[in-house]
């Protein structure tokens, strides 16, 4: 459908481009407060995992149950009070959750904490489901890409910053002398957050934004709802063994895994049969990309999730194992690295010659990594053997020049490469090891774009559903990094290092899915490959 020409409403973008690097900020700085939650409350790595799990199965949950009671009522419930209020809502959310976090911490409840981490992530569920189509439409639909793309870059830089600002309260210091975490540390943290979340909230309720209505119709998809309602219920019941009995970790989360995989194709197997009641489910390529998300955001949240582990494990960077007052750097250099890959992609929404892009392409990366490095060394950080990660900033820019912005050719590229980088961390230790982890996140910066694309290509009146559909698949964080985590647990057989296996496993399934979803949408005849742009 052919659409007039529009400018871009760049206040309205700059404000709402504020969600996105708290999002960033905050899903970045669990991988502080996971090895902090860890020493405190005596757990093992499998529960210290359990945050993430709360955390990113709220996105899950609260998708969920925002398209089972718009399937219910016929109409879509964001859709109908608009972006804008969507967002409002969703911060006021996460605000609640913020401020659930301090008497949790003073009642020393981990499971508290649990619940509280996920009314946080229930408030960013809404918030980015309304955002992302948000962004799309304050310009031009054909620059909409450009525009995630810009947002995702802010996202980056909230998770460079946000384990060092985190590091800085918590610790009093970020790569100086450890001090002992208090709940004054923890309280004065979340009470900074929840402010800062209700300043937002009131700016975006008073400031000048468009309302985001949308009245296109709703499509309902009564299977599709059950389908998704059996794997939940599969999944909880899965929760409550694992609560009850004494049976293994490692067995209940294989069955998470093939569960979600095996309803997903069960469903797209009955919708070519008869579509009726399915909506967007009855494309293969939607369920390739809700699979293909599922696995892509558990890679990188787990490689990030369990790498304070890693650190802190003797022998690995350090023959004592680094204290847990001095892994922000590292953390921050990883979230970093999908910063450098989403300033590389923003370059789109700039219109810059073939010459000064290419030019772009080359210096935004460097620019964007000095900018990591500069930061780190504001707050004390001691970034001299960071340094040579400049090598693997070389190898990204001439990947991305090589992926030539098409999502098939891109995501095949990133994964092999994410593959080798894993393996590589894997068979060796020090720095070589930690450039090669930290890697993973340069590959998984672009990832979400080209997977979002390629699923949503040819799907029509059903896009809307389906990008639904997706982002409900950021489940995937809150199962493969406890997973690791439990292999990291059997330290006689695995341990954390060699549980990176997983994440090369992820990889290499990714790097399958981009040869997949090709042949797919070739069978439908779609120009797979044209320029996209995005990010999570």
């Amino acid at each position: 459908m052919s659409q007039t020409k529009q400018p871009t409403n760049t206040g309205a973008l700059t404000t709402l481009v504020m969600v996105f690097f708290f999002w960033g900020f905050i899903a970045a700085s669990n991988s502080i407060f996971i090895p902090f939650c860890k020493t405190h409350f005596g757990l093992n790595q499998f529960q210290s995992q359990l945050i993430g799990s709360s955390f990113y199965g709220a996105y899950f949950i609260g998708s969920l149950a925002l398209f089972l009671v718009s399937n219910l009522l016929g109409y879509d419930i964001l859709n109908k009070i608009g972006y804008k209020k969507g967002i409002i809502y969703g911060l006021w959310i996460s605000v609640i959750g913020a401020l659930l976090i301090i008497p949790s911490a003073n009642a020393n409840s981990f499971w508290a904490i649990l619940f509280s981490f996920f009314v946080v992530a229930l408030g960013f569920s809404l918030q980015q489901t309304a955002a992302q189509p948000f962004a799309i439409s304050l310009g031009d639909p054909s620059t909409g890409s450009h525009r995630l793309n810009l947002a995702g870059g802010i996202n980056s830089l909230g998770t460079t910053l946000g384990p060092i600002i985190v590091s800085l309260f918590l610790f009093g210091s970020v790569g100086g002398e450890h001090k002992e975490i208090t709940v004054t540390n923890v309280n004065n943290l979340y009470y900074i957050v929840a402010a800062v979340f209700a300043a937002v909230a009131l700016f975006f309720t008073f400031s000048k934004l468009p309302s985001g209505i949308n009245t296109e119709k709703f499509e309902q998809a009564n299977k599709a709802a059950k389908s998704l309602l059996i794997m939940t219920g599969i999944i909880a019941a899965i929760i409550i063994v694992g609560q009850l009995t004494e049976i293994s970790k490692l067995p209940l989360l294989l069955i998470t895994l093939v569960t979600v995989v095996g309803v997903l194709f069960w469903s797209n197997s009955s919708a070519v049969r008869n579509s009726e009641g399915w909506g967007a489910m009855r494309y293969q390529q939607l369920i390739y990309g809700m699979i293909g998300i599922f696995v892509y955001v558990g890679a990188e949240v787990t490689i990030d999730n369990n790498f304070g582990a890693l650190l802190k494990s003797p022998g690995y960077l350090t023959e004592a194992g680094l204290d847990e007052s001095k892994i922000s750097q590292y953390i921050s250099l990883y979230w970093g690295s999908l910063m450098i890959g989403r300033w590389t992609g923003a370059i789109g929404v700039f219109n810059l010659s073939a010459m000064g892009k290419r030019i772009a392409t080359i210096v935004v990366p460097f620019v964007a990594f000095a900018i990591i490095l500069l930061v780190n060394r504001a707050y004390g950080n001691d970034v001299s053997d960071l340094y040579g990660y400049a090598v693997v900033v070389v190898i990204a820019i001439l990947a991305f020049f090589y992926g030539q912005e098409k999502p098939v050719k891109t995501l095949l590229t990133v994964s092999v490469l994410a593959t080798v980088a894993m393996l590589v961390g894997v068979f060796t230790n020090g720095i070589v090891s930690v450039y090669a982890f930290m890697a993973g996140g340069l590959c998984c910066s672009v990832m979400w774009p080209c997977i979002f694309s390629l699923s949503v290509a040819g799907l029509g009146k059903y896009t809307s559903q389906g990008s639904a559909f997706l982002i409900m698949m950021i489940l995937g964080g809150a199962i493969i990094p406890p997973l690791q985590g439990t292999l990291g647990d059997m330290k006689e057989t695995i341990g954390f290092h060699n549980s990176y296996l997983l994440a090369a496993a992820c990889f290499a399934f990714l790097a399958y899915l981009a040869l997949k979803q090709r042949s797919v949408l070739k069978q439908q005849g779609l120009d797979f490959d044209s320029q996209v742009g995005g990010g999570h």
